[in-house]
């Protein structure tokens, strides 16, 4: 994934400072080794949430209890939540920060590398707890991976150790943010203004500090539960004056930045494939960052749409009811940003645009369904319902899942220096997108049916449905498994045709000026850059 192997390095001075063998990686401080760490370990949570997954979809094959009790059902839908969200998506964009960051300003690291190393392998442990708490007496936490009180305060030792997980992730989180911050603000190459750099380190930008704004305040919201769990508090527990509603308006104060955190990224890197397969410049470029600006300042004043249900006074309701359609349009001048960028473009399909173009696609549904839900009349019905299960999958698999297989698949190239099987590429996008919209379709109208989510067994009138989103579910785990064997491995192997320093023509930005496979040390000076700073002129 990265210059993984050494004997496809193109300069011989490359590896002159490169450590090899196992050190390489343990002691990693290179931008690019540690980016492939943040990668490969967050396909590996991936494929572990997705197991969880298909434990759900078995189960809700068929009416009935078949394979597994409520209570595993419960801790299945919890620890798919959380190893998705903190194990899958988010470490993935990170590596990509880590990647494409350096490459992208003319920066010749991350700003500090050594806590780079740090941030990554706090990683490990934690999703070791995570993952393990399974096996925990009376098995791993079941109350959602919203972690509501009082359920929480109920729990078994697990919810302790997955509280001192999250924590540890989220100090990874913000120490991985502040490098973000501290390279782009100080590292970028002379001539590089904010305002000519590109928008996947923009969108990282913006991201950054909307991490380090809101990590702290799930730190406290876990906190308070540990505390009323040992220490004789009462934050949420009603029997002693708590509120467990009040757990709810810190969660997700917390909770819908952290859906743009997940979602802002992906749209950084979908500007910058959509230009370079249409062959034209970005359309309305500042307004682009206005726009994801804007997005990020909203996300702090919507949380309580979350809780239309929690007996929110009419006035509450309509405050985040606006509020919430409001950040429906910095999202829709995105939308409409790379159309027109698309519009009368010499446009060419090859799997990274395939990919972007689906993503358009398919979060605008998910949007849609979003901006149904900001609507609290219409909230209230379908609360806690297969829609709102349907609604963030949507945004969050065709949103930053399809991104993340984009921005590989564009950026591939330049990373081991073989071109990934063009065909295959395309068999992984047609499998992923039919196969995921026959999985989560369906569940729109479950929801609008009344069926309600994190249930481990349901009337016949909802069979045939979930029969068609289990079946999806398992061929969509399968399409994943086909990418990593098929695409990722012999990439990662150096089978493939050699690829050029410049494999998409019409690409720009400074990644592209640096031979392929990108040298383990790139930049060691700083680039001298033309006017547009997307090519070096020295």
């Amino acid at each position: 994934m990265s210059a993984v192997l050494d004997h496809h390095d193109t300069h011989a001075h490359d590896d002159h400072h490169a450590p090899t063998g196992w050190r390489r990686w343990v002691f990693a401080t290179n931008h690019k080794d540690i980016g492939t760490l943040y990668m490969l370990f967050s396909f590996a949570m991936l494929m572990i949430g997705g197991v969880l997954a298909l434990g759900i979809r078995a189960e809700l094959y068929q009416p009935g209890l078949q394979l597994v009790n409520p209570e595993l059902f419960n801790q299945l839908t919890t620890m798919h939540g959380l190893i998705m969200v903190f194990g899958a998506i988010m470490p993935a964009f990170v590596g990509f920060a880590n990647w494409m960051i350096p490459l992208q300003i003319g920066a010749s690291d991350m700003a500090f590398a050594r806590m780079n190393n740090f941030s990554f392998w706090l990683m490990i442990p934690a999703a070791l707890m995570l993952a393990g708490s399974f096996f925990m007496p009376g098995g791993a936490p079941a109350a959602g991976w919203t972690l509501y009180a009082p359920l929480t305060l109920q729990m078994g030792p697990s919810m302790d150790a997955g509280i001192f997980a999250l924590h540890i992730l989220g100090a990874s989180s913000i120490m991985g943010s502040i490098n973000i911050i501290v390279t782009i603000l100080n590292m970028r190459a002379p001539g590089m203004t904010l305002m000519k750099m590109p928008m996947f380190c923009w969108t990282w930008l913006i991201t950054a500090y909307l991490l380090i704004a809101v990590m702290p305040v799930l730190a406290g919201a876990i906190t308070m539960t540990l505390t009323d769990r040992h220490f004789g508090t009462s934050f949420f527990n009603p029997a002693g004056g708590g509120d467990p509603v009040m757990y709810q308006h810190i969660f997700w104060f917390f909770g819908h930045p952290e859906v743009y955190i997940m979602i802002l990224p992906a749209f950084g890197i979908i500007s910058q494939i959509v230009p370079a397969f249409a062959r034209k410049k970005l359309f309305g470029y500042a307004s682009m960052v206005y726009a994801t600006g804007s997005i990020a300042i909203l996300s702090f004043v919507v949380w309580a749409h979350h809780m239309f249900t929690t007996g929110m006074p009419v006035t509450g309701q309509l405050f985040f009811m606006y509020s919430t359609m409001l950040i429906a349009v910095p999202t829709g001048v995105k939308i409409f940003n790379w159309i027109a960028t698309m519009w009368k473009g010499s446009m060419t399909f090859e799997t990274p645009m395939l990919f972007a173009v689906g993503f358009i696609f398919v979060f605008t549904i998910g949007g849609f369904t979003g901006l149904m839900l900001s609507m609290a009349p219409f909230d209230i019905q379908v609360q806690d319902t297969y829609y709102v299960v349907a609604h963030f999958h949507y945004v969050l698999v065709a949103g930053s899942l399809y991104a993340l297989f984009a921005g590989y698949y564009y950026w591939a190239p330049k990373w081991t220096g073989v071109m990934y099987n063009e065909t295959r590429g395309k068999i992984h996008f047609w499998w992923s997108l039919i196969s995921f919209n026959v999985t989560f379709f369906p569940m729109h109208f479950l929801g609008l049916a009344g069926m309600p989510r994190r249930y481990a067994d349901y009337p016949m009138q909802f069979a045939d449905f979930n029969a068609i989103a289990s079946v999806g579910a398992f061929a969509f785990g399968m399409a994943q498994v086909y990418f990593f064997i098929f695409v990722v491995l012999p990439t990662m192997m150096g089978k493939g045709e050699k690829a050029p320093q410049k494999p998409w023509e019409a690409a720009e930005g400074l990644e592209w000026e640096v031979p392929s496979p990108a040298p383990f040390h790139t930049f060691e000076t700083p680039p001298k850059l033309d006017a547009t700073a997307t090519k070096v002129i020295a």
